[in-house]
């Protein structure tokens, strides 16, 4: 407001003087509109500026047209339209004059909703930037649900949006508040709505199960429509100005217990809408005799799914790798996911438990799976060298026979006499086997002494127990030299064509 001494003199300025608005506010170092108000605030008409004419005047019968026909037609779209037809106006002004022709959406009025005790909650997610477990960089979601009536907060964070975790905040959710409302609102995200046309909807069917165990009705709201669920909107809100501002944790475990608490304590300190003489915790109380009683047995919240384990022993599930015993390599098992425990099963039952990982690319092994594959190895490197003997000299299945009988390493016997029978050859080891077996002495080095026995009483020399590579081998081949002399000729026929 300026002083009736100003407005007088902005009056004076007008009419006596014949200034014009703009110079009054310049002399005056007042607003034009100030001056303006003034002179309106005096009977006179409001001053409007001269209005010029403009290039796009003679399109303007083709925009509004073009608009009311298609009202969300974009200002880029409808300015290539216009120039195709003569318009050489910029675009920046087109937008302009575009924003002050476009028709408005005509404004809604919205029911205040109410409700009853124990009737109804409103369930969303809400998404809180990310969180680094390891390597691996998950997205950090809020699995928010509101009591309609009381404005109770169940608030538990998640490292995913998944429906199995979708599902764990239900389950969490209702033995917290030890009971089940009637209704629960969800906007159409897949957990709860995998598709829609008008009125008809197919819901995800792990969410029917799950509402068919607790007995409450899934209700999605209608499409673009948030304010129906206006209470776990503002409550995520609140969410994020109150509690996760400036909020620091060590761990996902760490801000669960804070988030409790902070559900418990100031969350449920506020005052009820509903009823203001009651704080959210003394409403709740009340809302509590109206919820849905429990059923007898918490709904089954695992992860089902099924892997094929290939060449080695291991099962990808959520990014890392989980070991299963050696004997289970291509075949196709399934794994059953807890949020705190990975379990892998076969026809015949559990086979694997591990400690469930949220890093990435992680080997999450059993040592017994481990130390039987290693042991599984050995005795298939002893299985080969025994089977490539037998085949090469089957005398010696009596002799091995009763080495296993006496304890004796099958896999190191079967070995050493690999080496002597390359050594000494099928002649010379079938009678040596024979002999260690009339002995009765079921032992390599029986074997041994008597094949060096045998030499020297033929007065030959024993073979030299060192194999050379192949390339050194070849290194000892015999070489014939070419012939000279047709070198010779090869000089004399170049002589004579040289003459």
């Amino acid at each position: 407001m300026i002083s009736p001494e100003r407005q007088a003199q902005v009056l004076r300025l007008y009419h006596a003087e014949r200034w014009r608005v703009g110079t009054i506010a310049t002399q005056l170092n007042l607003h034009r509109d100030t001056v303006a108000r003034v002179l309106a605030l005096a009977g006179l008409p409001p001053i409007e500026p001269a209005q010029r004419a403009s290039m796009i005047d003679p399109y303007m019968p083709f925009i509004r047209q073009t608009l009311e026909t298609f009202p969300k037609l974009t200002a880029t779209r409808l300015y290539e339209m216009v120039r195709q037809r003569g318009y050489r106006g910029s675009a920046s002004r087109f937008r302009q004059q575009i924003a002050l022709c476009r028709p408005r959406p005509v404004a809604q009025a919205y029911l205040r909703l109410r409700t009853l005790p124990g009737e109804q909650a409103q369930c969303d997610w809400g998404h809180f930037g990310h969180i680094q477990i390891g390597q691996a960089r998950r997205p950090l979601m809020a699995f928010v649900m509101v009591l309609s009536w009381s404005r109770q907060v169940f608030l538990q964070f998640f490292m995913n949006a998944t429906t199995a975790s979708f599902v764990r905040g239900h389950v969490a959710a209702f033995q917290a508040w030890q009971g089940v409302p009637r209704v629960v609102l969800y906007d159409n995200l897949k957990s709860a709505v995998l598709e829609r046309k008008g009125e008809l909807i197919r819901f995800n069917p792990e969410l029917l199960s799950l509402s068919a165990h607790y007995r409450f009705e899934p209700r999605p709201v209608a499409p673009a429509r948030g304010n129906e669920k206006g209470r776990v909107e503002r409550a995520i809100r609140y969410i994020r100005e109150a509690f996760f501002a400036g909020r620091q944790f060590d761990s996902l475990e760490d801000l669960n217990t804070q988030a409790r608490q902070w559900c418990e304590q100031v969350a449920g300190q506020r005052r009820c809408p509903e009823d203001t003489t009651l704080t959210v915790t003394q409403a709740w109380m009340q809302e509590r005799s109206h919820l849905l009683t429990l059923p007898e047995n918490p709904y089954n919240t695992e992860e089902v799914l099924a892997v094929h384990v290939g060449k080695t022993p291991y099962v990808r599930f959520d990014l890392n790798d989980y070991s299963v015993p050696h004997t289970h390599v291509q075949r196709t098992l399934s794994v059953r996911a807890s949020a705190t425990e990975v379990r892998i099963l076969d026809d015949q039952g559990v086979i694997a438990t591990h400690p469930r990982q949220y890093d990435r690319r992680q080997q999450v092994e059993q040592a017994a799976h481990v130390a039987d594959l290693v042991q599984y190895k050995r005795a298939a490197r002893h299985h080969r060298a025994s089977d490539q003997l037998l085949k090469a000299l089957p005398e010696c299945t009596t002799l091995l026979t009763r080495a296993a009988e006496r304890g004796e390493p099958l896999g190191r016997t079967a070995s050493t006499l690999m080496d002597l029978l390359q050594r000494y050859g099928v002649h010379e080891m079938r009678r040596a086997v024979q002999e260690a077996v009339t002995r009765d002495v079921p032992h390599p080095n029986a074997v041994r002494l008597a094949l060096e026995r045998a030499r020297h009483a033929q007065q030959a020399p024993l073979p030299v127990g060192v194999t050379l590579p192949e390339h050194i081998k070849q290194r000892d081949r015999i070489v014939v030299p070419h012939a000279l002399a047709g070198y010779n000729n090869l000089l004399g026929e170049a002589n004579d064509d040289q003459h």
